[in-house]
């Protein structure tokens, strides 16, 4: 007997109102348990009607009703949303398409050890469960060394969110490294007053909005300084130089989900002479992005990738590894670095471009 989806599980994916639990579990469990899809093939489907139902609600498809149901409950000012979870799966869908294909016959498979590594937790009081439960799998590994959880740590896809995993050295795994690589932040202060906030904020918002761009798939026309361009490791693998183009127009965009550039002010209580700041408030920039779409799918193909090289148990499915003494494990590793050489990039095109038009 297959284990029934709970709404525990949707609820991870995305946020469903309460009239809705019922369809929709309904729907996910006619899927999983009599069409025999599997448990990843089912949260896949929801969350792909859930990113459009109107799609869904006006074809013909296993989940028409239910898309019906949630555009008319979207229709009607209803908040249904993915979760950053769901996102990351819509995200990373051939990843968890490849994972159940490659079920039924599974090669260099590994079994996760008995005897799990100790490790650290930073403000247990303060950690979800899943998270906690992630963490174990994890130091589960055949290839970890050590492990730490942060205190802010919270359940991901393989390894928590603000969860740290020490490996073997010539192992890499890409979905710990992240989706969203070297996803960092970046600040520039300004010898204006505070005041400057206020008395200008218009003009703020005009320079702001027009030195970067927002939103998924975002472009920009003008550049400052576009030499990360210029690295040879842009040829060094097929995936890296068919995704130079789209990384060149997205430089200096900021992107979707919790990225942001915003102002502020910064407060310096006494003069602070490695950053040649005398005592006073100051008008500051922060910005929060990474790598941009060309992180996020060398992220997706090596992951993928990963999975096929490394057959895990279905809970640890996610960390599965590329060995570094490989050809696509050295593919990665250049990849991965030269993604967070194009995230700083990325940042100072932002702050340089706005500095200049400030």
């Amino acid at each position: 007997m297959e284990t029934a989806i709970t709404i525990e599980e949707i609820n991870f994916l995305a946020n469903i109102p309460d009239e809705l639990h019922t369809p929709m579990l309904r729907v996910a469990n006619g899927l999983h348990q009599r069409a025999k899809h599997s448990k990843e093939k089912v949260f896949l489907t929801l969350v792909k009607m859930l990113s459009n139902p109107k799609k869904y609600a006006f074809s013909k498809n296993k989940v028409t009703n239910l898309a019906k149901a949630v555009y008319d409950r979207q229709k009607n000012g209803a908040n249904i949303s993915l979760t950053d979870a769901g996102k990351e799966l819509l995200f990373n869908e051939e990843a968890v398409l490849t994972l159940s294909e490659k079920e039924s016959q599974p090669k260099n498979a590994f079994s996760l050890r008995e005897d799990k590594l100790d490790y650290a937790v930073f403000g247990k009081e303060h950690i979800e469960e899943g998270a906690l439960a992630q963490m174990e799998t994890a130091v589960s590994l055949p290839i970890s060394i050590a492990g730490a959880l942060m205190p802010d740590a919270h359940q991901g896809y393989g390894l928590p969110i603000g969860g740290v995993l020490a490996t073997e050295a010539d192992k890499v795994i890409p979905f710990a490294v992240g989706v969203d690589i070297a996803c960092r932040m970046c600040m520039s202060v300004f010898n204006l007053p505070a005041e400057y906030l206020n008395r200008e904020s218009h003009l703020l918002k005009k320079v702001l909005l027009e030195n970067t761009k927002f939103g998924m798939g975002g472009e920009t026309a003008r550049k400052f300084d576009d030499s990360v361009m210029d690295r040879p490791e842009w040829q060094s693998s097929k995936i890296v130089k068919g995704l130079k183009d789209k990384a060149y127009r997205q430089l200096g965009s900021s992107g979707t989900g919790n990225h942001f550039v915003e102002w502020g002010i910064v407060d310096v209580f006494e003069d602070d002479a490695l950053l040649m700041l005398p005592k006073g408030s100051y008008l500051s920039l922060l910005s929060h992005s990474g790598s941009r779409g060309f992180g996020g799918n060398v992220a997706n193909h090596f992951s993928k990738l990963a999975m096929q090289k490394t057959v895990l148990p279905k809970q640890a499915a996610h960390l599965a590894w590329l060995d570094l003494n490989t050809q696509e494990g050295q593919e990665y590793w250049i990849a991965m670095n030269l993604a967070g050489e194009y995230a700083s990039a990325n940042h100072h095109e932002i702050h340089n471009k706005i500095a200049k038009e400030l």
